[in-house]
């Protein structure tokens, strides 16, 4: 299985492909991620990829696994990314 890209790497391809220095992509990816961490409460849309929204998990009963005990799991908050129909069929290939 091939290695993920990092950081640097996508930086490295973003510069390339608008003709901009590594510090200003970089600059750019940084900025993207801040916008959408300030607006995933609100749900975030990245066009052509997916949406980052905000979800209330209800309390629920689960088992500790070292000792089998029932115990409660409180409700929380989680952000999950919901992968848009484009990118699926992108991905896998269109069924």
């Amino acid at each position: 299985m091939a290695k993920a890209m990092t950081k640097a790497q996508l930086v490295e391809k973003i510069a390339t492909k608008a003709g901009l220095t590594k510090k200003a992509a970089a600059e750019i990816l940084d900025f993207l991620a801040s916008i959408a961490y300030k607006e995933a409460k609100n749900s975030f849309t990245l066009p052509g990829l997916g949406k980052l929204v905000l979800v209330q998990r209800k309390a629920r009963m689960g088992r500790n696994p070292a000792t089998g005990e029932t115990i409660k799991i409180p409700a929380k908050k989680v952000v999950k990314f919901r992968v848009a129909k484009a990118a699926k069929d992108a991905i896998l290939g269109k069924k």
